[in-house]
């Protein structure tokens, strides 16, 4: 801290416990609630900035982050006001894990760790600008990590319209576009998709982008290099192309540049995860202006519940939530009715009889073995499944009668013979039409495809240990699960953050040079196919 915290105020129903942090504006004291009984972080304005522009950014800051603090990546206020000395306080969600700019700079992040938190917060910056807010200071520090080490936005302090174009008070300088610093200063959604880029960036190297270890970093340097520098590389063998492609489109010199929207970025993000092999963080949203198909019919929306809507990789069969009405719901009550107006809708949906002729397997579906396929949804269904009595044509008269209660039992039991088909696909579905209709063999390609999704799990190197010999220092390795063409990707790990990566096919490394008395470094197991596993570390 720079300064001593102030006193922390006497606030009734909750007991004071420590000092959390203090800034420019304001101290954060971790209290007690008394009921609910739970710790909570409490933000109280200093004495000596108790002013009426003061004082309303203040209130104003509570409005906002109470309008979008339901959203899972943003800390959540419980409560505010005006403590006995008078001074404004809010009453915070406690997050007891060090910040994402103080874990950095002791430790990397994997990528896979990196890219999740990428588009989580992402989804929290999209809800604030569908809501009209601008952050305009997203930066590592701005976010906290809950106890189920979730990120968590918080600092709304200097957040505005998103329709602002001339503020940008308060901006951090390691992680603000160049036009933060023209004149006059300019800011908007894309301003955000700078730093959130910039952040992602910050977690990956243990750094902010234009930072250069060894060399002066001082806000006039910094600035120089946002304005005239390309992105620098990451250095990282773990990072792939298409990572380091998408933080130099968010972090663009020309905002028209960038990515359009937070979500877009977002969107990015999830494509390096498909491509790593990843499992596919969701973005979550909250659209505080719903169209009227996503409120539906019932009440007209006054008392609906607004979602958190997930938004599934961009390339997937179920489109945007920004486009997609949402299907109407149906509480417990309710009973679907037969409407004679959709009955050709409906007879779409319902589980018709297999054709006998095959159809080829689509190539999206490779991965699954299909019976021969059901009439396609846009072909028009037929009329009724074929009888037995219409598979031959009718004899020809020859003038002789025939017995009347043959033809009759004929009738009956061809009609009941149809009816128990009928009921047979309705009620069965395929388990009927299965045992009717010759099943397609698996090509080769399709039964070669694997079908255990956890093999594309690369588990991390065991047994890492380190041992000291002198000024030497070794460190070696197991891998759990080799595989033709696994190589290693290593770094060492100081208090300045993740140092340069080296990449070696042996499971052992020794370090030249001397180094301290603790020496740490990371591994990681990497596939011939790009795909990697989670770090390791060990110490000695």
């Amino acid at each position: 801290m720079s300064r001593p915290p102030s006193s922390p105020p006497q606030l009734p129903g909750f007991s004071y416990l420590q000092p959390l942090g203090a800034g420019g504006f304001a101290d954060v004291f971790l209290y007690e609630q008394e009921m609910p009984r739970r710790r909570v972080a409490v933000k109280v304005l200093l004495a000596d900035r108790i002013t009426t522009g003061a004082a309303q950014e203040f209130t104003d800051e509570a409005n906002v982050m109470a309008m979008l603090s339901t959203h899972p990546a943003i800390v959540t206020i419980y409560q505010a006001g005006v403590a006995g000395d008078g001074r404004p306080y809010l009453v915070m969600e406690y997050c007891p894990r060090p910040n994402l700019q103080a874990r950095a700079r002791k430790e990397s992040f994997s990528v896979a760790e990196a890219l999740r938190v990428g588009i989580q917060v992402a989804g929290a910056v999209e809800t604030a600008h569908r809501a009209g807010v601008l952050h305009r200071d997203i930066k590592p520090a701005n976010i906290l990590v809950t106890e189920y080490n979730r990120p968590a936005l918080t600092d709304f302090g200097i957040a505005s319209t998103t329709g602002a174009v001339t503020e940008s008070a308060g901006m951090s300088i390691p992680w603000s576009p160049p036009e933060s610093f023209a004149e006059p200063p300019r800011s908007g959604p894309r301003t955000d998709v700078y730093a959130l880029g910039a952040t992602v960036y910050t977690l990956l190297a243990g750094r902010s982008p234009f930072e250069r270890p060894g060399e002066r970093n001082s806000s006039a340097d910094l600035i120089e290099r946002i304005e005239r520098m390309a992105v620098p590389t990451l250095g990282r063998p773990d990072s792939p192309a298409s990572l380091q492609t998408v933080l130099a489109r968010a972090m663009a010199k020309n905002p028209d540049d960038r990515y359009p929207s937070a979500v877009a970025f977002a969107r990015a993000l999830q494509k390096v995860q498909i491509e790593l092999a990843h499992s596919v963080t969701p973005i979550d949203i909250v659209d505080e202006h719903p169209s009227p198909e996503e409120r539906g019919d019932d009440d007209d929306g006054l008392t609906r519940v607004r979602e958190v809507t997930s938004i599934a990789p961009e390339g997937a069969t179920r489109p945007s939530a920004l486009t997609e009405p949402r299907r109407p719901e149906h509480t417990p009550g309710d009973m679907p009715r037969f409407d004679p107006a959709a009955s050709s809708v409906q007879d779409r949906t319902q589980v018709r009889p297999k054709t006998v002729t095959p159809v080829a397997p689509v190539d999206d579906e490779r991965t699954v073995l299909r019976p021969p396929a059901v009439v396609s949804p846009a072909q028009p269904a037929p009329a009724a499944p074929a009888a037995p009595v219409h598979s031959a044509p009718p004899a020809e008269h020859d003038g002789r009668a025939t017995p009347r209660g043959r033809g009759w039992i004929g009738w009956v039991i061809g009609a009941a013979a149809a009816v128990v088909l009928l009921v047979g696909v309705f009620v069965f579905g395929d388990d009927i039409t299965d045992a009717l209709v010759p099943q397609a063999e698996p090509t080769a390609s399709e039964s070669a495809l694997p079908q255990d999704p956890v093999a594309a799990i690369v588990p991390s190197v065991g047994d890492l240990t380190g041992t000291r010999d002198g000024e030497t220092v070794s460190f070696s390795w197991s891998n759990p699960d080799e595989a033709e063409g696994d190589s290693y990707i290593w770094n060492q790990v100081t208090l300045d953050g993740p140092g340069q990566a080296h990449q070696t096919e042996q499971t052992e490394i020794t370090l030249p040079g001397a180094h301290p008395e603790r020496t740490c470094v990371e591994v990681v197991l990497k596939r011939a196919d790009g795909r990697s596993s989670q770090s390791v570390r060990e110490c000695v």
